[in-house]
């Protein structure tokens, strides 16, 4: 059976594809030329599974998303101590390139264009030289990315030729002995940080990476300490969206980071990374459809962090039986998208499933999201499709509306009709396990900050 999940994705696509608001970033001439209507999204668990639909292969520059990464790198290599004498944590209310240190002399935080450089030059010691320092950065992110990434030359060039804000902080962060190295050093090195050529498959594995604690989802290699991460991810929190961080944070809710080539990634702790390519701005330079996208996603699969839903629990398969015909997925705890994405992937699609009838059975779920019933549904409907016989086994109501998208109805089961085989996945040992609440927790809703929504 082929998860559902892409074709959600797709969905999210075509709500956001018809948005033409904002203007590609002109202030580089090389992003000037840049197609306005590329549109990704990917999207990649902890557990490695990775999704991604529209224009998911195209390369663009990583620009300021290299930020929290070249920030891990630096707290990795030298510790959170260390990193806080260059650089502060604090959100700065600021666009990305203004001229401005806090009142301590220190850029506010490694998420402006003053951060940024103060933090590119602490790789690998005052002692490198630019190259040394480019090619360790661009290793980095390649190990995050699982995968060689390459420096677009003609972005770092183009990027150089209209430099002189940055050259000016760079300026600035010498006048108060933030870093050593010439002030056209350290533009340059950041430069070809900011020039790495990424997709939106790329990005979400290296937002994965921070969510899953340092470790590659992918690959599996330890890159950072799970300190790390948890610190990154709380600057971004704070400081990701620059001038629009609070917005974004009361109404999207998840630890974002954008740039102005389009890209724009969110990770959440524990779950997931996931990315968008759209390369029209608003005033504050994040994408227009990336940050709709975001919010139609962080609705829907309930990715707020403060959400009051239930995000964390038992691993949501309690047993998979099968005996003859019958197949029964014995679920378990709360249901969210992480969950739903798990049941898909892992019990639909790795055990192949070749019974005539299956059941889901949600006689030990605690409630649901409206994202994991839709998904759950919809996996369902395409096992049918594939000539199974479905049922549900759904004692107090946890499905809600049981119609499809086709408009039939998933039948029900009772569960004396189940018969009790040995288990695939899990076993009778979990049967007196506590359950909490079956009330069906709420769905977001759509709000406004003073009259403005992100």
């Amino acid at each position: 059976m082929q998860t559902p999940i892409p074709f959600y994705l797709e969905e999210i696509l075509d709500a956001v594809r018809d948005n033409k608001d904002g203007d590609v970033a002109d202030y580089i001439p090389e992003l000037a030329h840049a197609d306005p209507d590329k549109l990704g999204i990917a999207m990649c668990t902890t557990s490695g599974h990775v999704y991604a639909v529209g224009d998911a292969d195209y390369e663009f520059t990583i620009q300021s998303i290299s930020k929290p990464f070249v920030y891990a790198l630096a707290l990795q290599e030298l510790g959170p101590d260390k990193v806080a004498e260059t650089v502060g944590v604090e959100p700065s209310g600021e666009a990305f390139n203004e001229m401005s240190l806090g009142d301590d002399g220190r850029p506010v935080n490694p998420m402006i264009n003053a951060g940024a450089i103060a933090v590119n030059q602490l790789i690998n010691g005052a002692e490198s030289s630019p190259e040394e320092r480019v090619e360790t950065i661009r290793k980095f992110l390649s190990r995050l990315a699982g995968r060689e990434l390459t420096i677009d030359a003609e972005v770092n060039d183009s990027e150089l030729q209209g430099a002189d804000r940055n050259m000016s902080l760079a300026y600035m962060l010498r006048t108060y002995g933030i870093i050593e190295d010439a002030a056209d050093d350290a533009v340059l090195t950041y430069t070809n940080q900011c020039s790495t050529l990424v997709t939106v498959k790329d990005l979400a594995v290296m937002s994965a990476t921070l969510a899953n604690g340092g470790r590659q989802p992918v690959t599996g290699e330890k890159i950072l300490d799970a300190d790390v991460c948890r610190l990154t991810m709380a600057v971004m929190s704070s400081a990701g969206m620059y001038n629009q961080a609070g917005r974004w944070m009361a109404q999207v809710g998840i630890p974002a980071k954008s740039g102005v080539a389009g890209g724009l990634i969110g990770t959440l702790p524990g779950l997931l990374g996931i990315s968008t390519l759209s390369p029209r701005l608003n005033e504050e330079g994040n994408s227009v459809r990336g940050v709709e996208a975001f919010k139609l996603m962080s609705k829907d699969m309930g990715l707020h962090l403060m959400s009051t839903v239930e995000r964390y629990g038992v691993n949501a398969v309690r047993s998979v039986r099968r005996e003859g015909d019958d197949a029964v997925v014995r679920l378990q705890g709360y249901i969210n998208f992480n969950a739903a994405e798990s049941i898909l992937h892992e019990v639909f699609a790795q055990y192949e499933l070749e019974e005539k009838n299956i059941l889901l059975d949600f006689s030990f779920v605690s409630g649901s999201s409206k994202i994991a019933r839709r998904m759950l549904k919809e996996g369902l409907r395409r096992l049918r499709e594939d000539g199974h016989h479905i049922a549900a086994i759904d004692p107090d109501g946890i499905l809600s509306d049981r119609t499809l998208s086709d408009g039939t109805e998933v039948p029900l089961r009772d569960s004396s009709d189940v018969p009790a085989v040995a288990s695939l996945v899990g076993d009778e040992k979990h049967k007196d396990a506590e359950q909490t609440s079956r009330d069906n927790q709420p769905d977001g809703e759509d709000y406004e900050i003073n009259g403005q929504g992100v």
